[in-house]
This record gives structure tokens, C-alpha cells and sequence, in this order.
């Protein structure tokens, strides 16, 4: 008997829906509503607040070994420690100090002059001093002292010192795994020839600060070349923060000033066989826009690269910041312009990610000097500006 009722009532119910016409109302109509399509956010470097901008001049921004930051303030003639929050914990004096490194043993390598007399006449001249910030009193740049000092040309002549020796500079350091490092080196013009001097040169030393010798190039199709470089400043090694990554690798990237070259950063490799060892110019890919909008080897693509970086995160992505574009410039290790598309964006060309501009905004620059990079973040010694800059590319942001 329930089971008869059930279906009465079930029946009642649909008749008396049937017969009131549009009893739910009128079906809403979903034609206004767009269809979702897949946007990828800009792939891009936006600023970290607040802006570092209590220097003069910083010449130098070092991501060191110690997981601290390093910026050279060339206008009071001063390193400064910063923490990765950017307060300040040390500094120290470096006499007309213009770039700093660090040794995997966390010892400071700093370029300044010296002042030095000559036959009654003073000289400032170009110096490497060695800074140990491990001391008895404690660890940090604020006990550090200087324990040795590479003043040109005393390390390599004993005598002979001429006017020209003055004009004379060392730029940039870059450390390898061992401590073993090189130094770029600029020279004059010789005022008789217009020839530049063989002082145009990238030296190494070894971990103890002894001179080896300037370094050789070998071309690709076997020629010997010792005095490849010209007007080289910038360099950077693959040895990097944190320590674990750091790496024999002994190759380097360097730039050129020189008006007259076409490429002003190059990539030199360090081969060694059973025949001998020498370094050799990398080649790099250039021109094929299905893979990138731009190369590390574009004929004349930098002015004045004097910053060079390279990330130590296992990316091996290359930094240069060029003075006289005010722009900072990213490439793979292959020498392509950009980054990795966002991932399941179905694109396979490089994002370009380079910025910059003059001005004083967030992402403009005057006169960018150097760059360092730690743990996704990029620093820019903007020298024009007297303020250190620091970036996160929209890829890592969470």
C-alpha cells in the first residue's frame, strides 16, 4: 500500500511542475561571461623595497661566501658588510678602494692605491690588499686587518720604475675553487707609438698572492696570442656562493673597454690534456631568433660592460652591467638573452629579462657598476645613484 501512495504522490509532483510553466524562472544565459584563456604573468625583475642608499659612490656589490654583501663605496673609500636584510655590519677603510672579492678561506681581496714616493715625487699607485675578517677578536669586516699588499709593478719588477708604471691599473678580481685568482689589469697608451702597452693583461696568482703570469690565448686555429686582451675590467670565475657549489672549473668571463671590439664579453675556457694546458675563446651561438632575441656575441651589443656576474645556484645565468646604457643584461651560460619560459606555457624561446634605462626609478640606473647574485636575489651597485638595488625575477615570487 506505501508503495502505491509513493508513486501517486511522485506523479502528482511531476504533473504539477509540468503545468507551471517556468516554476525555476527563466534560464539564466551564460553567453557574457568570457572564457577563460591561459595568461602567463610578465616574466620580469621587480624591485625589493627598501632601496640600499646610504652610499656615495658603490663601485662594487659581492655576494660572499660567508652569505654576507659586500658593497665598495668608492666616495668614502670604504667596504661595507650588509646582512641579507641589508643592515649594516661592519666596514672597513681601503685606501681609494674600488672593487672587492672574497677567497673560499673568506679572506677579503680588495683593490685600492697606495700612496708611494718616488725620487721626491708621490705617486698613488694600483694595489691588491689582502683583508683577514677570521681575527682572535672575533669574525667580521669590523676586525678585519690587512695582512699583505700587491702594489704594481713591485710584484713583477724590482727596479725600473717609469711615469707610465703610475697610469697603471688593476680593476676586478675573480677567485677559482683552489683561491688561486685573476686580476685584470689596464695599461697606457704609449704616447711615442699610440700603442698600448702590454700592461693591458688578465694575471693570475696563486692562493698565497704569488704572481704566476699573464694569461695566454690560443686561438681555435692554433695561433698564440699574449696580448689578447684589450682594456679588459670586468671578470668573473663559476666558483660562487654558497661553498658547496664552488668549483675547480678554472674558466672565465671577461670584458673589454676598448672601443675597437666587437665583443666585449668573451668566454675563455681552461683546457688541460696530456698535451699541455691552455685557454681557448669559447664560441657562442648568435643570430638564431627561433631560440632567443638576443646573444652574449651580438657584434657591439655592450658600451661599457665593467659588471660581470655569474649565479652560483647551478643555473650558471651571466650578469652584465653595461655603464653606459645603464641597463643590466642576463644570458644563459649558451650565451642566449633571457630566461626559461614559465613552466606549461608551451613556449621554447628564451624570455628576455634584461632592463634599464637612465633615470632614478626603482628599475632605471646611472651608471650601474657591478652585479652579485644570492639565493634569487640580484643586487646592481647603481654608482651614479649612490644606492645598491636589489631584484627578484617574477618567476620566483610566491
Amino acid at each position: 500500500m506505501n508503495t502505491i501512495f509513493k508513486i501517486i504522490v511522485l506523479l502528482s509532483c511531476v504533473f504539477f511542475l509540468s503545468s507551471c510553466e517556468k516554476y525555476f524562472g527563466d534560464k539564466t544565459n551564460l553567453d557574457f561571461i568570457e572564457l577563460p584563456t591561459q595568461n602567463y604573468r610578465e616574466v620580469a625583475y621587480v624591485p625589493v623595497q627598501p632601496i640600499l642608499d646610504q652610499f656615495v659612490r658603490p663601485t662594487d656589490v659581492l655576494a660572499g661566501f660567508d652569505e654576507l654583501i659586500y658593497v665598495v663605496d668608492n666616495g668614502t673609500e670604504e667596504i661595507i658588510a650588509l646582512d641579507q636584510s641589508g643592515r649594516e655590519v661592519g666596514r672597513k677603510s681601503v685606501p681609494g678602494v674600488i672593487s672587492v672579492t672574497q677567497d673560499r678561506r673568506l679572506d677579503l681581496l680588495a683593490i685600492g692605491t697606495k700612496d708611494t714616493v718616488l725620487s721626491g715625487t708621490p705617486y698613488k699607485l694600483t694595489t691588491i690588499y689582502r683583508i683577514d675578517i677570521s681575527t682572535p677578536l672575533g669574525y667580521g669586516l669590523k676586525f678585519g686587518r690587512i695582512t699583505n699588499t700587491i702594489t704594481h709593478p713591485f710584484y713583477i719588477k724590482l727596479s725600473g720604475f717609469v711615469t707610465n708604471d703610475a697610469a697603471v691599473s688593476f680593476n676586478r678580481i675573480a677567485v677559482m675553487g683552489d683561491n688561486s685568482y685573476y686580476v685584470t689589469r689596464q695599461g697606457p697608451v704609449n704616447s711615442s707609438t699610440g700603442v698600448r702597452t702590454p700592461d693591458d693583461a688578465i694575471l693570475l696568482f696563486d692562493e698565497n698572492d704569488r704572481y704566476i703570469t699573464p694569461i695566454s690565448i690560443t686561438a681555435n686555429d692554433g695561433r698564440l696570442f699574449k696580448d689578447y686582451f684589450k682594456k679588459p675590467y670586468g671578470i668573473t670565475t663559476y666558483s660562487k656562493p654558497p661553498q658547496i657549489t664552488a668549483t675547480n672549473n678554472r674558466n672565465f668571463i671577461f670584458s673589454s673597454l676598448d672601443d675597437n671590439t666587437v665583443l666585449k664579453t668573451q668566454l675563455i675556457t681552461f683546457i688541460e690534456s696530456e698535451f699541455g694546458s691552455q685557454y681557448t675563446p669559447a664560441i657562442l651561438p648568435v643570430g638564431d631568433t627561433g631560440e632567443a632575441d638576443g646573444f652574449l656575441y651580438s657584434a657591439y651589443k655592450f658600451e661599457q660592460p665593467k659588471g660581470i656576474t655569474v649565479t652560483g645556484d647551478g643555473t650558471n645565468y651571466i650578469f652584465i652591467a653595461d655603464t653606459e646604457k645603464d641597463s643590466i643584461f642576463q644570458f644563459t651560460n649558451t650565451g642566449f638573452e633571457g630566461v626559461n619560459p614559465p613552466p606549461a606555457s608551451g613556449e621554447t624561446k628564451f624570455v628576455k629579462t634584461s632592463f634599464g634605462g637612465t633615470g632614478i626609478e626603482l628599475n632605471q640606473f646611472r651608471q650601474p657598476m657591478a652585479v652579485a647574485h644570492m639565493q634569487d636575489i640580484l643586487y646592481v651597485a647603481d654608482a651614479g645613484n649612490g644606492r645598491v638595488l636589489r631584484f627578484k625575477l617574477t618567476l620566483d615570487i610566491r
